[in-house]
């Protein structure tokens, strides 16, 4: 049977180094060792840095390399992986020191800008991608290298590719997580916390998990205080801006339910009652979901006009070049964005005529 309009059948995953500096080399290659044949792969990163760590890790590399700037043409259809080497004379990433650096986050950030590139062109282009996989960067080097702008790639993807609302969701095995806010100061998040972002982030989750193959997701809530502000004794958020963005997006038809105390709610969802928690802030949501599954979960960004996913965990510098990472977050990933290629998006769905309440962040 033909593949359905607009899914490929094979689609074409872009994967990022990530840090030179960390282990995005290494999970890369052991990752690509077992991922699924049903797919190509399109590699940006240093030849010098993959190629040491396919040594280090005894794997025989299984890639036609080309020099960055070279254009893909065909190549695609005709390799099972290509790598796009940003390697220069100058440039000798196979001993990248194992930290941030402001020639590694220029790097990174460069990997990353070009594999946006490549999917944001149209699906005839023989450069498109279908997705992107990234390694994990330094946000510290991206700093170094004049890039602070983007707290991460969150943040450059979907500036990049002009989504005008993004979340963070955490898929795993045991627990499937949203984030509100992501890369926020815990003092800065009362003042960018609305009733408009907090049902923006149930109904991505909910299009998230339905692009994951669950059609009614049932979605918790978590409060932003302790106890849920227990009534307004311990804060308003939930009664002046939670609770309002739950009863509009119940109204739209979601199945979502709280605010919820965060240290109760995750309980709840273990126990399988809940498919998705939306969680306030990034250490509420990430806490448990690194607990229970680390490894096992992958972030996947929803809102983008391209399938964007990422292993759960940073570049950790203090084991890169030791042939010590577990690459199972990356296989994760790789594994869910062809899932996400080859399964139909959810119907694009708009929010409700009517207004959302008004309200503003607290000063």
């Amino acid at each position: 049977m033909d593949a359905a309009p607009n899914i490929p059948s094979h689609p074409v995953i872009g994967v990022t180094m990530g840090d030179p500096g960390g282990i995005g080399p290494e999970i890369i290659v052991k990752a690509l060792a077992k991922a699924p044949k049903d797919a190509r792969y399109v590699v940006y990163a240093s030849g010098g840095a993959m190629l040491a760590a396919a040594e280090r890790a005894s794997i025989e590399p299984d890639w036609w390399r080309l020099e960055a700037g070279s254009a893909l043409r065909d190549v695609t259809k005709s390799h099972r992986v290509v790598l796009v080497d940003y390697d220069t004379p100058e440039d000798d990433w196979s001993r990248a020191r194992p930290s941030a650096t402001k020639a590694g986050g220029a790097l990174s950030f460069r990997l990353v800008e070009d594999a946006i590139k490549d999917a944001a062109k149209p699906p005839g282009d023989a450069e498109h991608i279908d997705a992107i996989v990234t390694g994990p960067i330094s946000k510290k080097a991206w700093d170094l290298a004049g890039r602070s702008r983007w707290a991460g790639h969150t943040e450059l993807l979907a500036s990049r590719l002009g989504a005008k609302r993004s979340a963070m969701m955490f898929a795993g095995p045991k627990l499937n997580v949203v984030l509100a806010t992501v890369h926020l100061p815990l003092m800065d998040i009362r003042h960018v916390l609305t009733i408009g972002r907090v049902f923006d982030t149930i109904d991505l989750g909910r299009e998230g998990m339905q692009r994951l193959g669950v059609a009614r997701p049932r979605i918790a809530v978590c409060g932003l205080n302790p106890h849920a502000g227990e009534d307004g004794l311990l804060g308003d958020e939930e009664t002046r801006l939670i609770e309002p963005a739950i009863g509009h997006a119940v109204r739209q038809g979601i199945d979502v339910s709280g605010p919820f105390p965060g240290d109760t709610i995750f309980n709840a969802a273990l126990a399988g009652e809940y498919d998705l928690v939306v969680a306030m802030y990034h250490d509420q949501g990430l806490i448990p979901v690194k607990l229970l599954a680390r490894d096992e979960s992958v972030n996947v960004t929803l809102g983008l006009p391209t399938v964007r996913t990422s292993p759960d965990h940073g570049t950790a510098f203090d084991i890169a070049g030791a042939d010590r990472a577990d690459p199972g977050s990356m296989l994760a990933s790789i594994e869910m964005a062809i899932r996400m290629c080859q399964s139909s998006p959810p119907t694009a769905r708009g929010r409700s005529s009517g207004k959302l309440p008004e309200t503003r962040p607290a000063q």
